[in-house]
């Protein structure tokens, strides 16, 4: 072969995987077609574009999993949640919100925690990873039973049924504290014991539950 002809396929080559290898390191949707401060960010910060690509790849997971009306409930939440991630904007300088306790005062942190629950959050309501289960008694009512699963998400999940109502909670700070929050709905492990505050936003009347793990 032609020394000259097989230096440029050794070239072409070269140029092509080095392509292959920037793709890979980016997020998941087009840097060219970035319509926002937020999305211009992930395109230029290694960390993030690999969060946007695991969450893509969680999304296509959950949405092989969901029909019908929860299919399209689920294309909502992600463009609902697409819209919160870009008001990260807002975060600069300023103290913002994730749950009731933690908070983040720059764009990039506030970015960051949304792609971490949001993930976790599609992880563990769709049962994408294994989970372990405890149900609680609390206060010797059966109509305040919990059933709670435990999910080793990041941060680590646990999704709350309570009823015909299951709620989705955080770990917000070390393992240690136990402590989880998520939205209207807070709780403290103790070993076997848990405390959990639940908001009802219908009668505004906050329950405190003390409970036990059967």
């Amino acid at each position: 072969m032609n020394k000259q002809l097989l230096l440029a396929l050794v070239a072409i080559a070269g140029c092509s995987s080095f392509s292959r290898s920037v793709l890979a390191q980016g997020p998941s949707f087009r840097c060219a077609s970035a319509g926002s401060e937020v999305e211009t960010m992930v395109c230029n910060d290694a960390a993030l574009a690999a969060l946007d690509r695991k969450l893509a790849d969680t999304y296509q997971s959950a949405k092989a999993k969901a029909q019908g009306r929860l299919a399209t409930q689920l294309r909502a939440d992600q463009r609902g949640w697409v819209k919160d991630r870009d008001e990260c904007w807002k975060a600069a300088g300023q103290q913002s919100w994730i749950t009731a306790t933690w908070t983040v005062n720059t764009v990039r942190a506030c970015v960051d925690a949304k792609y971490r629950l949001r993930t976790s959050e599609l992880e563990a309501v769709w049962q994408l990873l294994p989970s372990e289960t405890i149900r609680y008694a609390c206060q010797n009512k059966p109509a305040n039973e919990l059933l709670i699963r435990s999910f080793a998400t990041d941060p680590a999940t646990l999704r709350v049924e309570r009823g015909d109502r299951t709620v989705t909670m955080w770990r917000v700070g070390p393992e240690r504290v136990g402590r989880y929050e998520g939205r209207n709905v807070s709780a403290q492990r103790h070993g076997k014991s848990l405390q959990l505050s639940w908001l009802d936003t219908n009668t505004g009347k906050t329950d405190e539950l003390m409970c036990e793990a059967e």
